[in-house]
């Protein structure tokens, strides 16, 4: 596949496969690969990730990593970006580069202390007070098309 931007997807240990149908469909739409950081919180086989993905999942070039050791060796020097919903730099705020890596931790846990501090850049999706999270994946839509925007990664 050509894809038009080197951004890159990443899920930590997702527990819910609807999610993670959503999430390939949006990365199959924006050319977009993915990075499944396991274990992973239900069978990759599972009908509920087809079914959310549609007929889309089979288009997004997907990577499972059997661990965070095994991720974070296949960076290569790409920075990573968390997104986080107490992070300090907001989306508005947030300089993307072309060749990051965009993190979502686990929709029960989010992401692990070790998992920040890996990161080059912490960003949060500002939402109204009050409130706790945007789904994972309409985040991750949209922090990918915020970095999308800013890098002129958007497919033709």
């Amino acid at each position: 596949m050509d894809y038009m931007s080197e951004m890159r997807l990443a899920l930590f240990q997702p527990d819910i496969p609807g999610n993670v149908g959503a999430v390939l469909r949006t990365a199959a739409c924006f050319g977009i690969p993915v990075d499944l950081i396991e274990p992973m919180g239900f069978p990759w086989d599972d009908r509920r990730v087809r079914r959310a993905a549609m007929d889309y999942g089979g288009l997004a070039e997907v990577v499972r990593h059997a661990d965070w050791t095994a991720f974070a060796e296949s960076l290569g020097g790409r920075r990573l970006v968390v997104l986080a919903a107490r992070a300090a730099v907001a989306l508005p705020d947030a300089r993307f580069r072309a060749d990051d890596v965009l993190l979502m931790g686990s929709e029960s846990a989010g992401a692990p202390p070790f998992v920040h501090e890996a990161a080059g850049l912490r960003v949060r999706i500002p939402i109204r007070a009050g409130l706790r999270s945007l789904n994972l994946s309409v985040a991750a839509a949209i922090a990918v098309a915020e970095g999308l925007r800013q890098t002129g990664g958007w497919p033709g």
